[in-house]
């Protein structure tokens, strides 16, 4: 039985990966979950200096999820070369870096610096707000979105996925954008933005007032984003958004997605990534599935 998968010329054990943000660098984790079973880590975001990240409080629990409001809090590049990469290196896993930025050069820079290191692949996080253009996010307009992966693209020595927002009227307009740009892979979706208010206090919950909707609630809409993706490019899709179970991820494959990213679900369980993975072997077992292959895209 083969569970392994190609992203752009890497190869994973299996297609299950942690989702940014929601597994630090796997430190925290690592009692809990054998690393060496997953497909990959994806770090926490990292950029070119320490983030303070948004003022508390930032996390709510909501009906099928939570919001956060974290801010990309985050401790810089050399804190995360000089610690994080050296603990990865460790595990028979590849590793992907998240970066995020506030303008197309603060990406630049941490692209460019970790050119040298010991990673497999770039998440970049395009919804971080481009200070440049007042805040509106890198990944909610197709031109942005397209002209940041170009310059990513020429100079970076791994593979680029550009993890694309939700957050658009049409999903299929910026991976397109991404791909034309040179994306080699394309991950989505990242956080709804959603908002939440405590009726007794009359105010928000958030100090942020708006945080990024995650968990099962925003699965649903992940498969259709992921689907709607498959039918317009030909470069291979990261699938996540809500998931928990073998079920919910092998919903992303079938619906196109070669890997999948489990996120909030490691905060309820923390061992999650696992119990996916055993969970699609279990599948594969029963409907006498050889190769994952057979499952990618298969509902059209």
């Amino acid at each position: 039985m083969n569970t392994k998968v190609n992203l752009a010329g890497v190869e994973l054990k299996n297609p299950i990966m942690t989702a940014s943000g929601t597994f630090g660098s796997g430190m925290e984790y690592g009692q809990f979950v054998d690393l060496n079973r997953l497909g990959a880590v994806v770090t926490k975001g990292v950029a070119n200096i320490p983030w303070p990240g948004n003022p508390t409080p930032r996390v709510a629990e909501v009906y099928g999820g939570m919001l956060n409001a974290i801010g990309l809090q985050n401790p810089g590049l050399d804190v995360f070369v000089e610690r994080d990469i050296p603990f990865l290196t460790h595990y028979d896993t590849k590793i992907i870096v998240n970066v995020c930025g506030k303008s197309t050069s603060d990406y630049l820079e941490v692209v460019e610096r970790l050119s040298d290191q010991p990673v497999d692949m770039l998440e970049i996080n395009i919804s971080c707000p481009n200070v440049k253009e007042g805040g509106i996010a890198f990944g909610q307009s197709a031109a942005s979105v397209e002209s940041i992966t170009r310059e990513i693209k020429k100079i970076a020595k791994q593979p680029v996925i550009m993890k694309l927002s939700p957050n658009v009227t049409d999903i299929t307009e910026m991976a397109r954008a991404a791909e034309a740009g040179g994306a080699d892979v394309i991950s989505l979706i990242n956080t709804l933005t959603g908002m939440k208010i405590d009726v007794e206090r009359r105010s928000f919950v958030l100090a942020n007032k708006t945080g990024g909707m995650s968990g099962p609630a925003v699965h649903p809409i992940a498969v259709r984003m992921v689907y709607q993706v498959a039918q317009v490019v030909k470069i291979p899709i990261i699938g996540m958004g809500g998931v928990t179970t073998a079920e919910d991820a092998l919903e992303l494959i079938l619906a196109g997605a070669t890997a999948v990213s489990v996120g909030t679900a490691n905060f309820a369980n923390p061992r999650a990534t696992e119990d996916v993975i055993e969970g699609i072997e279990e599948y594969m077992h029963r409907h006498h599935v050889e190769d994952i292959q057979e499952l990618i895209g298969a509902v059209r």
